[in-house]
């Protein structure tokens, strides 16, 4: 509890070393990544950059946990059929609760000051559903009456809209991609206190475009300026988030990384690369994950992403390609 309370108060001054001791407190009670960790070498990291980062396929192949608990809540990504999904034993709700209601009120405010809207059907249609976990309780936490979620009914959705415009209430849609274009083609309206939020996600239903073309859609139909979106996964605990500058912005007990394709050990703080990734609040699962996103990282920590390494799984959660 005491490593809990120092990640989530966590400060730039102390930041490195609460790494650390995060690192040292895994390779001790998290066997797959002591394996790993032996793997790449076994020799003691003293710099960020230098810790080993797992890859992320070891969520579909291992139980990756630190310490031995039975878990109360698996997380699992929705891939295809004819792919082993990633699994994400969770020792303890709050510890995912606090971490992706603190960023949120980092970024947006308090829940409550929102109707937040969650357009997410084929997250709903399956269970097991991180993305689904963390909008019910935003929506739970907003209070306002028009707060839900929705499968297809876009003229529902159109026709609530169009009253909490007229009401000015602010409003937040978080969409998975492939919905919020339906959405958009069906029912353009102008909206001018309601942001669209995209979480990822084609799923197959639609044809990969990118990022920029979709915000150029979504901001025609809606008459928006910006497109905001969120940056999460099932292997992660935490979320980034975008503004709509196509830059993502992490909470301080996150930050992004990127390694060489080439040489994987090679990772550096800035630059473009393959995005690793440090998620404190992955505490009791593993807190150095290696993605298969491909994308570039700023001097002040924020990122792009630009899609993903060509021979990695399609997933539910897929990013646009560029």
């Amino acid at each position: 509890m005491e490593l809990l309370n120092k990640i989530f108060s966590i400060t730039p001054q102390n930041k490195t070393d609460v790494i650390q001791e995060v690192f040292h407190f895994q390779l001790k009670n998290n066997t797959v990544y002591r394996q790993w960790f032996e793997l790449t070498g076994g020799k003691q990291q003293n710099t960020i950059d230098s810790i080993p980062f797992l890859p992320i396929s070891f969520f579909k192949t291992h139980v990756i946990t630190t310490t031995a608990f039975e878990p109360p809540i698996i997380f699992e990504s929705s891939g295809t059929t004819a792919t082993v999904n990633s699994k994400h034993y969770v020792k303890d709700w709050q510890i995912y609760e606090t971490s992706f209601l603190t960023a949120f009120q980092l970024f947006y405010g308090a829940p409550q000051d929102w109707c937040i809207i969650g357009l997410l059907p084929a997250y709903l249609e399956r269970k097991h559903s991180s993305l689904v976990a963390m909008v019910h309780t935003l929506v739970q936490q907003s209070r306002h009456p028009d707060s839900g979620f929705y499968l297809y009914e876009y003229e529902q959705l159109h026709a609530t809209l169009q009253r909490l415009e007229a009401a000015g209430q602010p409003v937040i849609l978080i969409g998975v991609t492939f919905a919020l274009l339906d959405f958009a083609e069906q029912f353009p309206l102008p909206l001018q206190n309601t942001i669209i939020m995209e979480t990822g996600g084609m799923k197959g239903r639609r044809k990969e475009i990118t990022r920029e073309a979709l915000h150029q859609q979504l901001k025609k139909a809606f008459g928006i300026s910006h497109v905001h979106a969120e940056y999460g996964m099932t292997e992660l605990l935490s979320q980034a988030y975008s503004s709509g500058n196509g830059r993502f912005y992490c909470p301080s007990w996150m930050q992004v990384l990127v390694r060489n394709e080439d040489d994987p050990l090679d990772v550096q703080l800035q630059g473009e690369g393959i995005l690793n990734i440090i998620d404190l609040a992955n505490l009791y699962s593993c807190s150095f994950i290696a993605t298969d996103d491909v994308g570039k990282v700023y001097a002040d920590g924020s990122f792009e992403v630009w899609g993903r390494l060509d021979n990695s799984d399609i997933r539910g959660c897929s990013l646009l390609v560029t």
